[in-house]
């Protein structure tokens, strides 16, 4: 679920690397939000991402 409908932004995965050079698995997340969204002249609610609402390539829905 923690993907962008818009960008296709989605998780990624890497290792947490500590002092002592120790590798972990580690995964981030997008931060992604629930908006309603103004499309084609419907109100629809859609998983957008922080930078894509922030970047104005969707238009919220009052």
């Amino acid at each position: 679920m923690a993907k962008c409908e818009i960008c296709g932004k989605s998780v990624q995965f890497g290792n947490n690397v500590s002092h002592s050079n120790r590798k972990t698995s580690k995964i981030w997340k997008p931060n992604i939000k629930k908006i309603r969204v103004l499309e084609n002249g419907r109100n629809l609610k859609r998983f957008v991402c922080t930078r894509c609402i922030r970047s104005g390539k969707i238009t919220k829905a009052v």
